[in-house]
């Protein structure tokens, strides 16, 4: 876990950014200059990441023998274990001589500076924040401890020495970006799955007939395009549920699922005489459900007659039927002659790299203000929501969480409005996207009111 000193000279409001940080009241606030002594260390929080935040002593100019030289040491300490120090001004009384003096100490110090204008809520204030300009940190992050303001800006400046934790029991697999690509092949009985993947490989592989449900079993196999690794999934074919009554064809459906979850995208083959049916769109709900991106792809289409018209209505369903996940990719291919296989092939690896994108956390936060601006938040009794900041906390699929008041109060149709503005602003074709909103914390609350 990373470990964020906050240092500045004495009441600037470090202890205020402290419990801030960290979500409650540890640490003492007063008006008097001093009240912080010895270090304090805590738990702190911004955009869902978690990091060690320690509390110091004002910097002072002491003599040796002094009380307020051993603080300094204190925060001698403290810096010499961070991994990053927020070097804290008051904006609102400008750049001091005192602290020049140890702008200058920290420049000569081991830890990674961050440079914030405290108090900046106020006309003063940002004229405040831009004088720290001469201190030779770079742009100063301009907040407002007490009351919880430039948080976003924070978290972004801060970036760089985080780690974003997946969510509770996931693992964010950012680093297999450029392993295998992990590639399912599911759909109905009969579609021609074991024929595609034969026709990739070049070679009779898996078996193939007439009779559905000749596969049962996922069928894992390496394979490489172009130079470029693939694990492919061959999928038993996937009936309605309520059809499935035999023993092995429940467990080839299991199978399948299996392969669904541990896939990065998933190709649905579809028979393109037959459209998309009911259980085409009930395998894109659970792969979308599992988070995958999502390929469409029609099998058969040399045997088609009326092409043009058959594609319109494909993608005409598409849109209706699938309104969480817009602009999935539809191909037409035929896995008999090889027609649309490379095409196919390139665009899973491009919807890999789109279900893999990160967002930077300020182009998220002014994407974030232009959305509220644009359609507010309804009032839910009396009361505006108020969604404050966002972090992406999670790639693979792009998973996102907004922090505000009242997170439990917003409608499902706003959730679906910021979702698909992401999709739309950020180029997010194809994959599903999580939002999760959780409550900013109160830093004055008691335990168990937050």
């Amino acid at each position: 876990m990373a470990v964020i000193a906050i240092v500045g000279r004495p009441n600037v409001g470090k202890s205020t950014l402290f419990n801030r940080l960290v979500g409650r009241r540890e640490a003492i606030v007063d008006d008097r200059p001093g009240v912080t002594r010895d270090r304090r260390e805590g738990t702190g929080s911004l955009g869902g990441v978690e990091f060690t935040v320690v509390d110091t002593a004002g910097l002072e100019d002491a003599p040796a023998d002094a009380l307020e030289a051993a603080m300094r040491s204190q925060t001698e300490a403290a810096l010499a274990g961070a991994d990053a120090a927020l070097f804290l001004i008051d904006a609102r009384a400008g750049v001091t001589a005192l602290d020049s003096h140890f702008a200058a100490w920290l420049r000569r110090g081991p830890a990674a500076v961050v440079l914030v204008a405290n108090k900046a809520e106020s006309g003063r204030g940002m004229e405040g924040a831009l004088e720290a300009y001469e201190l030779g940190f770079g742009a100063p992050v301009a907040i407002s401890a007490e009351h919880g303001e430039g948080l976003a800006d924070l978290y972004e400046a801060l970036a760089p020495f985080l780690e974003a934790p997946a969510p509770e029991g996931e693992e964010d697999r950012d680093d297999e970006t450029e392993g295998p690509l992990k590639l399912a092949i599911v759909g109905r009985p009969n579609v021609g799955k074991s024929t595609l993947i034969n026709r990739l490989l070049g070679e009779d592989r898996l078996l193939t007939g007439p009779e559905p449900g000749v596969t049962r079993d996922a069928i894992a196999i390496d394979w490489v395009w172009k130079g470029r690794p693939v694990r492919l999934v061959d999928t038993a074919g996937l009936r309605r549920r309520a059809r499935v009554q035999d023993r092995i064809e429940w467990l080839s459906a299991a199978d399948t699922d299996r392969a669904i979850r541990f896939a990065e995208v998933v190709v649905l083959l579809l028979d393109a005489a037959d459209g998309l049916e009911r259980q085409d769109l009930a395998i894109a709900a659970r792969t979308i459900e599992e988070g995958r991106a999502l390929v469409l792809a029609a099998n058969k289409w040399d045997l088609v007659r009326d092409a043009p018209e058959i594609l319109r209505a494909l993608r005409d369903r598409v849109e209706t039927s699938l309104p969480q996940v817009r602009n999935v990719p539809l191909l037409t291919v035929s896995a008999a002659s090889g027609r649309g296989i490379d095409r196919l092939i390139r665009t899973a690896f491009e919807c890999r790299e789109v279900w893999s994108r990160r967002i930077p956390t300020g182009a998220l936060n002014r994407w974030l203000r232009e959305a509220l601006e644009t359609h507010p938040p309804p009032v839910v009794k009396g009361r505006r929501l108020r969604l404050r900041y966002a972090a992406q906390i999670k790639r693979r699929p792009p998973t996102v969480a907004i922090f505000g008041s009242r997170p439990s109060a917003v409608p499902e149709s706003y959730v679906r409005y910021l979702a698909n503005g992401l999709r739309r602003d950020f180029d997010l074709p194809g994959v599903p996207i999580r939002i999760l909103l959780r409550a900013a914390a109160n830093p004055y609350a008691e335990d168990g009111q937050r």
